[in-house]
This record gives structure tokens, sequence and C-alpha cells, in this order.
């Protein structure tokens, strides 16, 4: 399927797409991530693998619209925990 990324064209498969990732690690999630195979990938992390590219080249969005495209799941960034201080009990007790 021909993706648009960063101003690029490029004719990418589902099988490509899994095929150059089965290699590498994937990084922490922090953001938009994408399902690809039995691993979570930040979409930011697979666009620098597929289109050989500097991350700052392309946008998360581009790179979330043409995974969607291919048949990719897509997920936001993970909710984050509010943080939690020892001392909170005491103070709703009083003490």
């Amino acid at each position: 399927m021909r993706c648009v990324i960063a101003r690029f064209p490029f004719d990418l498969t589902k099988g490509e797409v899994e095929q150059s990732l089965s290699a590498i690690t994937p990084e922490p999630v922090t953001g938009v991530s994408a399902a690809i195979g039995r691993h979570l990938y930040p979409v930011m992390q697979v666009g620098e693998v597929i289109t050989r590219q500097n991350r700052r080249d392309f946008t998360v969005a581009e790179m979330r619209r043409a995974l969607t495209r291919l048949g990719f799941t897509c997920h936001d960034a993970p909710p984050v925990a509010p943080a939690r201080y020892p001392h909170d009990d005491e103070d709703a007790l009083g003490w």
C-alpha cells in the first residue's frame, strides 16, 4: 500500500513492516504505540525503522494514519498514574 510519510511516498505492506521490526527491541512506550506482532512499539520508532528517516522528519499523526491503513492497531498514550506520597494516608486520618 502506498503511504506518504514526511512528504515521501512509500510502498509498504504489513508483512514488510513486521519483518523489519522482528529483530528490533521495542523502546518503552510513552506515547502513541502500535501493536506489531506480539509487541507494542512506539509509532515514532516504527517510523524511523521503516522509513530510515530521522524522527523529526515525520509526525505521530502521519505514522498512526499509515500504520492503521496497513492494518495495525494503534493505541493512545497510556494514562499516567497520579503520584502517591506515603504521608497522604496520615493526613486523611488527621494524625
